[in-house]
């Protein structure tokens, strides 16, 4: 059964549909998601889609690009969270420069730290973004001695996938990897070995070929899959199972 390891099905593109969507995905094959906690309103979101649902669980955490609305208050109802049953990481975490001046990059360092001492105190796993940080986010994992988490979305070169490797961390694609000039996310999946990899939409974002330009949703990690399996040369059904257990392993997943 499929794991999608990362999905925001609490965002607004799905206010019209979401339950029925939920459901379709799940009985088409999708056996567990993990929504995931971007900013305070979304981390609780994704909590009451894990009460309502046995077959998702959630993550809580705050963005780069949304922390300008953390402070102490905000740290202790994180902390809060990630202590409910069905949250299981804290995260999306990280750096993300692309948008961002360097007033921001400092204020975006300062949180990160915070919510890496909070998976530290509370020994989650972390989600981690990273995007156009020059290499600082993994310094900042490095310095923080943090091992036990996933870099979500993978975008980097095979090198950067091998320094996070010997860091312990696993490594998750999205629908990039369908994609007809992905031969960076290629190249680094090839040095990937199967029991570190996970698999993930990011949804409603990242839509593979052959949905690429619709919204994207859990449905469609199977293309990821595909993909995986076509790359490595092993079989579809082993791509599945192996990336499901590495997925459960990492949160906790019985």
């Amino acid at each position: 059964m499929l794991f999608d390891s990362h999905a925001h099905l609490d965002d607004e593109r799905y206010d019209g549909d979401r339950d029925a969507l939920i459901q379709k995905i799940h009985a088409e094959g999708v056996s567990n998601i993990m929504n995931i906690g971007s900013s305070l309103k979304s981390s609780r979101a994704s909590l009451a889609l894990a009460d309502k649902y046995d077959f998702i669980y959630a993550s809580v955490g705050v963005h780069p690009s949304e922390v300008g609305e953390l402070d102490d208050a905000g740290m202790a109802e994180l902390e809060k969270m990630a202590k409910h049953p069905k949250a299981r990481a804290i995260g999306e975490i990280g750096l993300d420069y692309h948008y961002f001046e360097d007033t921001d990059e400092k204020m975006q360092h300062k949180w990160l730290r915070k919510q890496l001492s909070l998976a530290k105190e509370l020994d989650m796993p972390v989600i981690i973004h990273d995007r156009e940080s020059r290499g600082e986010c993994i310094e900042e994992l490095k310095d923080m001695n943090i091992s036990n988490g996933v870099m979500h979305c993978f975008s980097g070169s095979a090198e950067t996938a091998k320094v996070l490797l010997k860091m312990g961390f696993h490594i998750s694609f999205t629908g990039v990897l369908t994609f007809k000039n992905a031969r960076r996310a290629l190249e680094a999946l090839s040095v990937i070995p199967l029991e570190r990899l996970l698999i993930e939409t990011d949804s409603p974002y990242m839509s593979p070929e052959p949905h690429r330009g619709e919204r994207n949703h859990s449905g469609y990690v199977k293309y990821v899959a595909q993909k995986v399996a076509e790359v490595k040369g092993i079989d579809y059904d082993e791509v599945v199972a192996v990336t499901d257990a590495n997925a459960k392993r990492l949160f906790g997943i019985k």
